[in-house]
């Protein structure tokens, strides 16, 4: 079939991306699902700072590509082998698949599976090979065993999660990344307690769903960290119960203050070794920094040993969450619908395929949260 895509043949181009164009929207062919595969359209897909790293160059993947990789969308096709899915099936994507039978699966660490990652690395599907080709049949790889940023994908069934009806696919466009991402690192990685407090820096949706999962929890004192403060306000809607602007030269000592010594649990959400000095600062003793916050590859952080063993300190990446989708997705597909997980306070706007580049300039600019792509308009 042929459809509407956004692809980026050059990773690195300067900003504002709406003068360089990373991202062409274009007419590509896209084959149909084969064993183990479906055909989804595309009702809304988030940008999302993990494709901004991509358009940076910061994170290099085979090109040319179409990116995206956090959507939902309606099953229009199922391949032969296919379970559990049929046409007119809503679902959400995920950015890891997992194969229910490696050591890290059958160990609950379904998020840490390795089966489609050399797939991955060469742009094709866990099933071998591209469905995506452009124009004269060249290659087009694609990307996390996703590529949303168009009007329709093919995937491997276990790239995607059911979800019911009810639910706006605007609001679970966002499950698939930000949601088990953010709520995921403080309920299941970090194991936030009632009470414990906690502080989290860097207020985009991950951040923000951090927020949310943390007055989930029960956290208290609960502190959001960030530059802006439009954001800061927004968390403190949210459930945070204090809100500090990193730029004040007295935000460690508001901390110490605020939480009588220090924080159980930091987050960082930024990404950036500045987040991650500063969210280590705050911690008190027997805490725990906690990052799902994607630093450049080359970025390092400097820990002193001994401060970390005499005051036992952890410090602990979280990858998707550290969920497993078919049991977190539901689960917090229930919180929202409690109103605890108002997703829809996140949403910055929808625009069109034709908008995009100038969406990443926005995302870039720190001027958004959620920003959604819909194929469609």
């Amino acid at each position: 079939m042929k459809m509407r895509a956004a692809i980026l043949r050059e990773q690195g181009l300067p900003r504002p991306y709406a003068d360089s164009m990373p991202l062409s929207v274009e007419e590509v062919a896209l084959d149909g699902p084969i064993e183990g595969e479906v055909l989804v359209e595309i009702a809304a897909a988030g940008l999302c700072h993990s494709d901004l790293s991509t358009i940076e160059g910061i994170r290099p993947r085979p090109i040319p590509m179409i990116p995206g990789h956090e959507a939902a969308g309606i099953v229009r096709e199922v391949g032969p082998g296919v379970t559990g899915l049929k046409p007119d099936d809503h679902v959400v994507m995920v950015f890891v698949m997992s194969c229910g039978t490696c050591a890290d699966c059958a160990g609950g660490r379904p998020n840490l599976c390795g089966s489609s990652m050399a797939a991955k690395a060469k742009g094709e599907l866990v099933a071998g090979g591209r469905r995506l080709h452009m124009a004269g049949d060249g290659i087009l790889n694609h990307a996390a065993g996703i590529s949303c940023f168009a009007e329709y994908a093919v995937v491997d069934q276990r790239s995607v999660v059911k979800v019911p009806k009810d639910v706006p696919l605007d609001d679970a466009a966002v499950f698939g990344c930000a949601v088990i991402t953010g709520v995921g690192a403080v309920l299941n990685t970090a194991a936030v307690k009632e009470g414990q407090s906690v502080g989290v820096f860097g207020l985009g949706g991950v951040g923000l769903n951090a927020v949310m999962g943390a007055a989930i929890a029960g956290a208290q004192p609960l502190i959001a960290f960030d530059v802006h403060d439009d954001k800061l306000a927004l968390a403190r809607e949210l459930g945070a119960t204090h809100a500090i602007n990193v730029t004040s030269p007295t935000a460690i000592e508001e901390v110490k203050d605020l939480t009588q010594g220090g924080l159980h649990h930091a987050f960082d959400m930024a990404g950036t070794v500045k987040a991650l000095d500063m969210a280590y600062a705050t911690l008190r003793a027997g805490g725990s920094l906690t990052s799902a916050g994607l630093a450049p590859a080359d970025a390092e952080m400097c820990i002193k040993p001994y401060d970390m063993v005499s005051r036992e300190i952890r410090v602990q990446g979280s990858y998707m969450g550290s969920c497993t989708p078919t049991l977190d997705v539901p689960k917090y597909l229930e919180y929202y619908r409690q109103g605890r997980l108002p997703v829809n306070r996140l949403h910055s706007g929808n625009l069109p395929l034709s908008d995009i580049n100038a969406g990443f300039d926005r995302l870039a600019e720190v001027a958004v949260v959620r920003q959604l792509l819909k194929p469609a308009m």
